[in-house]
């Protein structure tokens, strides 16, 4: 509320100001762009975290070295048209150069100051999660928020399954890569390398580790880890156990849009498959094999495979 106040009075008060006691209204218009600036600079330094703030004036500081320097440079040439350029433009030179440091500096400050604060908001990603691939689909989403962190270990296990003789072993490291190269494309999404590996004596306990040393969760699809983190008390998300967990969920009386494969083992049955792989047996779907069906779900079957759904058609679509 008061950021508000601020912005409202800043937006009408230094106009108001400028026509009592200048009584111009170009004077208004130039104060009415000043309130603009100031307040689009409140709300950008808002935003800002303090260590970000830091770096930037930090930049600042450089830039307006180089100024220095370039100053310097000039005093000892016996250039006189250089030195007279120089002189009329320093001032412009040395808020450009500051300016510029500063910008600099606070476009790269999450390259610099790297991950600080530790937390769940921190999912530390395994090579298998990558390989999969269904990680960069979620992220792109938008529901994963938070920072996803990469640690060396990973990389240099892609790096090596991509250098691989075997071609199976080369195809998966480097859709690893690629999955991470396409991650850091996705706009929004905070994703660090950090140059930290865990203890452990191999890529499994380094990753677990690393998850434990910033308290963070850990995104894998290996089963193994999965085992590894839960006994250190790790909260682990299983892309695997999320896509089992995203299964549709068909009660009787629900309708469905079936593409039927194959007759089945009764009089004018056919057989469909579900995305998970679930059978469907298709009553009356024999006459549609090779084309879609929309069928009603009378029954469902759970058996040691899974579930079998038992539909009829009630409609077709060519």
């Amino acid at each position: 509320m008061l950021f508000w106040l601020f912005r409202i009075s800043a937006l009408l008060g230094l106009p108001l100001l400028a026509y009592v006691f200048l009584d111009n209204w170009y004077s208004v218009i130039l104060a009415f762009i000043l309130a603009l600036v100031i307040v689009a600079a409140e709300y950008f330094i808002r935003t800002l975290k303090f260590i970000s703030i830091i770096v930037g004036i930090f930049g600042a500081l450089i830039g307006y070295g180089i100024f220095f320097i370039g100053n310097y440079v000039v005093s000892q040439m016996e250039l006189p048209e250089v030195s007279a350029f120089w002189n009329a433009n320093s001032a412009t030179v040395a808020a450009v150069l500051t300016m510029l440091g500063a910008c600099i500096a606070l476009i790269r400050a999450p390259e610099i100051t790297g991950i600080k604060r530790k937390g769940r908001h921190i999912k530390v990603i395994d090579a298998s999660a990558l390989i999969d691939g269904r990680i960069y689909d979620i992220c792109e989403s938008g529901f994963l928020t938070g920072e996803l962190l990469i640690s060396k270990t990973v990389l240099k296990d892609l790096a090596s399954l991509a250098d691989s003789k075997d071609v199976i072993e080369k195809a998966r490291g480097r859709r690893g890569q690629d999955i991470l190269r396409r991650l850091k494309e996705i706009r929004g999404l905070r994703v660090h390398v950090t140059s930290k590996e865990g203890k452990g004596k191999n890529s499994q306990q380094k990753l677990v580790s690393l998850a434990d040393l910033y308290q963070a969760s850990i995104l894998t699809v290996d089963f193994n880890i999965n085992k590894e983190a839960i006994i250190k008390n790790i909260p682990v998300l299983n892309i695997a156990d999320l896509t089992r967990s995203l299964k549709p969920v068909f009660l009787p009386g629900t309708k469905i849009s079936l593409f039927v494969m194959k007759e089945g083992k009764e009089k004018d049955q056919g057989i469909a498959y579900l995305d998970d792989g679930s059978m469907v047996v298709v009553e009356g779907g024999r006459k549609f094999i090779g084309k879609r069906a929309e069928a009603q779900v009378y029954s469902i079957l759970q058996t040691s495979a899974g579930k079998m759904f038992f539909t009829r058609v009630c409609e077709t679509e060519e």
